[in-house]
């Protein structure tokens, strides 16, 4: 009978790791875990720890920063299976899971599928005569080298990008191999996975190909399937259920999707909610119950798409889906950073992306220009943004699959900061106070339209005071709140200070926090 060896790739919730291992291996199954080295320390030993006694849980011999659309992903998995190959010589079959996946059928029910039917299964598409890349990047992902990341790195992403572009500095794909794509969560036989490993040993030329493509967990796996196996011996599906909505979303399945989910034709189903407690329950036990029987409909996707496209007809005033959901979610950590210096804000963030892996977002709600992905239009407008500011948050936590994100925000904004501390996620506040100098101020009132070239050095005089009075206010209201987990830092502040309140802001380590504040010019007009 197959026995599965699952590959999981995680970084969050240790509690629901373990309980997730324990559920699958009480089964007879084997799990490989590589929980990303950029998460934190204490979790990883904790899981180390509830798992050491369970011989059939391994972990990757070497952990590595993970960071969205990176060879770091590839990496990762395959790190995650060469320790499962070496560890479980009984596993016939190579599962990819990651934290949010559920089982959705019993034990029983997936061995006698994976028996009956010898194939791997992966999504696996031509790279460019399928339509599997809606919009964005598609030639651009392989042709060029990419050496930054898009999410963390944005403006150095696109000008490597746009400087090889000028230059003509495109490459040849490996002329032997023909590039795949399709999802990254896949089933395949131990034969494959070993010719797999093989292959990386031999082929340093694809290995150095892949390494530098954009997103290649989408097509390192299924390009190199293809190459080595037979089209007969290939199901070009994932067995994970998982589902997109019109924003590119992915759907999110609550306590209610239960029976929904039991009759999809899949052994799995991704993204289970972590406030789904009593599907987790109902699943968990499920994966035990030999006895199970399943009547599979498939009716899924048909039925959220007819659900999604009758939208509100005939229900002209009815509340859209962003007004109905108001929290950003109880596992979340939405970070704030407050200063009226906005470019002061953005170095900074600038230095948080380059020592950290937290997404950092700049004056999303202040700013019309802040890049943003696309969700939908919701993010098109200032006014947009403000009215479903939480909805927009909450997309944008799925967006960068991410619990913790930067955000910075202009101190005259008070409502958005009362609206998101009041939210069941965690807040945190770091207010970075400036000095003023009458040169910033006059060139700030200049900026929105309160003086301009002509006005009298006079007038001016009489001005600066009052604006200079102005944003004392907006920081004293602030502070009038007594937020949670306020924060101030402050240019006058020592090196020490600085690196200490950061620190503690984005639960880092000292030594990266120096790394963010050694920039001389972090406060320079």
């Amino acid at each position: 009978m197959a026995k599965i060896a699952f590959i999981l790739l995680c970084h969050k919730d240790p509690d629901a790791i373990i309980r997730q291992a324990e559920m699958l291996t009480a089964a007879g199954d084997y799990m490989a875990i590589h929980f990303d080295a950029s998460a934190k320390a204490e979790h990883y030993n904790q899981i180390r720890t509830a798992l050491a006694d369970n011989p059939n849980v391994t972990f990757a011999k070497k952990r590595i920063k993970c960071g969205w659309g990176e060879w770091s992903l590839v990496q990762a998995s395959l790190n995650a299976v060469e320790a499962a190959v070496d560890q479980f010589p009984r596993a016939t079959h190579f599962y990819m899971l990651s934290g949010d996946c559920m089982a959705i059928k019993s034990a029983q029910y997936a061995h006698t599928f994976l028996d009956t039917h010898d194939v791997d299964y992966i999504e696996s598409f031509d790279y460019f005569e399928s339509d599997w890349i809606k919009t964005g990047m598609k030639e651009e992902r392989l042709i060029y080298r990419h050496f930054f990341n898009e999410r963390t790195q944005p403006k150095r992403f696109y000008a490597g990008y746009r400087l090889q572009q000028k230059l003509g500095l495109t490459r040849d794909i490996p002329s032997d191999i023909q590039v795949q794509i399709g999802s990254q969560w896949w089933c395949l036989r131990r034969r494959t996975i070993e010719w797999i490993l093989e292959f990386t040993r031999k082929r340093k030329d694809v290995m150095r190909f892949f390494r530098t493509t954009w997103i290649p967990d989408e097509t390192f796996f299924q390009t190199l399937v293809r190459h080595l196996i037979p089209d007969t011996e290939i199901q070009a599906r994932t067995l994970t259920f998982l589902m997109f909505t019109d924003y590119g979303m992915p759907v999110t399945f609550y306590n209610d999707h239960y029976d929904l989910l039991l009759s999809q034709d899949y052994l799995f189903a991704r993204k289970i909610s972590g406030e789904a407690l009593e599907l987790k329950r109902r699943l968990g036990a499920l994966y035990a119950d030999d006895a199970a029987q399943f009547q599979i409909s498939n009716e899924g996707r048909n039925l959220f798409k007819f659900l999604t496209e009758r939208g509100r007809i005939g229900r002209r005033f009815a509340s859209r889906f962003w007004e109905t959901e108001s929290t950003l979610g109880r596992e979340r950590e939405l970070m704030i950073v407050i200063c009226k210096k906005w470019h002061v804000a953005k170095r900074l963030l600038e230095r948080v992306r380059q020592v950290t892996n937290v997404p950092a977002l700049e004056y999303v709600f202040n700013e019309e220009s802040t890049a943003l992905p696309d969700l939908g239009g919701i993010q098109a407008t200032l006014g947009k943004r403000t009215r479903h500011r939480r909805a927009l948050m909450r997309m944008l936590f799925d967006y960068y699959e991410a619990d913790r994100m930067i955000v910075c925000i202009d101190p005259g904004s008070l409502d958005l900061l009362q609206d998101f501390c009041g939210d069941r996620s965690v807040t945190k506040l770091l207010e970075v106070q400036c000095d003023f100098t009458d040169e910033y101020l006059i060139g700030h009132a200049m900026r929105v339209g309160l003086a301009g070239e002509q006005t009298p050095d006079d007038t001016l005089e009489r001005l600066l005071p009052t604006i200079r009075g102005d944003m004392n206010f907006e920081s004293d209201r602030i502070r009038d709140e007594e937020f949670e987990n306020h924060l101030i830092l402050r240019e006058s502040d020592t090196r020490d200070q600085q690196s200490d309140l950061l620190a503690r802001f984005l639960d880092i380590a000292p030594d990266k926090a120096e790394q963010i504040t050694e920039s001389e010019h972090l406060f320079a007009d």
